[in-house]
């Protein structure tokens, strides 16, 4: 009795001790903040928080991150609250790592090994679990001394005998092999990525991708937009593989939208490089919709965070429309009129009551009708296709006939309007 169990009713949670450093000139309620959201990224991992430790220092020590006065408080802690586990809000190195793990006899983690973990339990897709498995061997190659207390030779054939290689060689060599090897699955898997877009640029359909801060409500306003179904949990990173839909607009226009990852505050430089195959949907969308948890205390560094990886990826100059969520959570309108001013092509809304959906659509609609050019086109009868696609990527603004030719007043998208450029009347 009093034993926590997780999900899967057989195993106890691990206790964890997390642990935060105020340096740098990194203020103390921002490192709060911080631990705060790592409590959360503890508890989707499957963790149980026993206690929050923070250091202040001028800089990080070489030894223990922490100062050794701190180190043995955080050893008794570990011993008085049976913690298995300490996780640090920021990057250690292999030999902190090494030292804290001697001290404390407890595995130790930093914050990205925490959020790869968590992307590795939650990945479904072949693409997104090779992702992961590549993001962890970037990760851990650096780090290998840490799993090695010995330098053991390996034996060989004909001509590998004699001094042979230390087997930490090896096994880098092992998984710089492996790294090479998933790259090229990915790159596989980009290509037809790639020619899944050519596809769709050529029937005309303007891309839609939902992006923002992880738990930000994402998943919810895509269910409520599409019914797409997707998973929608009150924890991060409740999506990782990415779930597209095709939707009606308003004026009858059809748009793909597309369910993304969340983004997070000290994102894994590691994670947003693997995840570039999966993140470039969202580079090469026709318009982002970036979802604002506008009832959040730290909204304002979550939008810095989501456009500091769009910046990143290489998606910072795409049209961008805020839809300023869980407004049904705020107790009066003066954040909304407040974010609504700093952000003029934005719409408040609540994904999960369903209020402001028809005025996003008609935003988006609208937001892409901007890339559209009007003209008027003089075509024959029998170019059935062709008028069809025009209809389909564009808006029709009238259409008449004049005996075998049929006279349409449209607004189309460039790529379109170049390849119809012979009908212009």
């Amino acid at each position: 009795m009093g034993e926590s169990y997780n999900c899967k009713g057989l195993t106890p949670k691990e206790r964890a001790i997390l642990v935060g450093l105020e340096a740098g000139g990194v203020r103390r309620w921002e490192v709060e903040d911080h631990l705060a959201e790592l409590a959360q990224l503890a508890r989707t991992a499957g963790a149980e928080v026993a206690e929050t430790l923070i250091q202040k220092l001028p800089s990080p020590s070489a030894a223990f991150a922490i100062g050794r006065g701190k180190a043995g408080e955080l050893r008794d802690a570990c011993a008085r609250e049976r913690a298995d586990l300490v996780v640090f809000d920021d990057e250690l190195t292999p030999a902190q790592v090494k030292n804290l793990q001697e001290l404390t006899g407890r595995r130790v983690i930093d914050r990205t090994e925490l959020i790869m973990d968590i992307f590795a339990q939650r990945a479904r897709s072949r693409e997104g679990k090779i992702q992961v498995e590549l993001a962890q061997l970037r990760y851990m190659l650096p780090r290998l001394t840490r799993a090695w207390t010995h330098l053991s030779r390996q034996e060989g054939g004909i001509g590998t005998r004699g001094p042979g290689e230390q087997q930490l060689e090896v096994d880098r060599r092992r998984i710089r092999r492996k790294i090479d090897r998933l790259g090229e699955r990915l790159e596989g898997i980009g290509r037809e990525r790639a020619t899944q877009s050519k596809r769709r640029r050529r029937r005309e359909i303007p891309s839609v991708a939902l992006v923002g801060y992880t738990n930000a409500g994402k998943s919810t306003l895509m269910n409520a937009l599409t019914r797409a179904g997707v998973r929608v949990e009150d924890r991060l990173f409740a999506t990782l593989d990415p779930t597209t839909r095709l939707l009606a607009l308003p004026g009858g226009r059809r748009a793909l939208f597309t369910d993304t990852v969340g983004f997070i505050r000290k994102l894994p430089h590691h994670l947003v490089e693997s995840f570039k195959a999966t993140l470039e949907g969202v580079r090469e969308a026709d318009l982002l919709v970036h979802v604002v948890d506008l009832a959040h205390p730290r909204v304002d560094e979550q939008i810095e965070a989501a456009s500091g990886v769009l910046r990143e990826i290489g998606a910072g100059e795409t049209p961008v429309i805020a839809a300023l969520n869980k407004i049904d959570l705020l107790p009066d309108d003066s954040r909304r009129v407040r974010y609504g001013r700093r952000f003029p092509a934005s719409v408040p809304v609540s994904a999960l009551r369903g209020r402001g959906l028809d005025a996003l659509l008609a935003a988006v609609e609208a937001e892409l009708a901007r890339r559209l050019i009007r003209c008027r086109l003089a075509l024959p009868q029998a170019a059935a296709a062709l008028i069809s696609r025009i209809h389909a990527g564009g808006n029709v603004l009238s259409r008449s006939y004049e005996g075998d030719v049929v006279v349409i007043d449209a607004e189309i998208p460039p790529a379109l309007a170049r390849e119809v450029e012979p009908y212009i009347a």
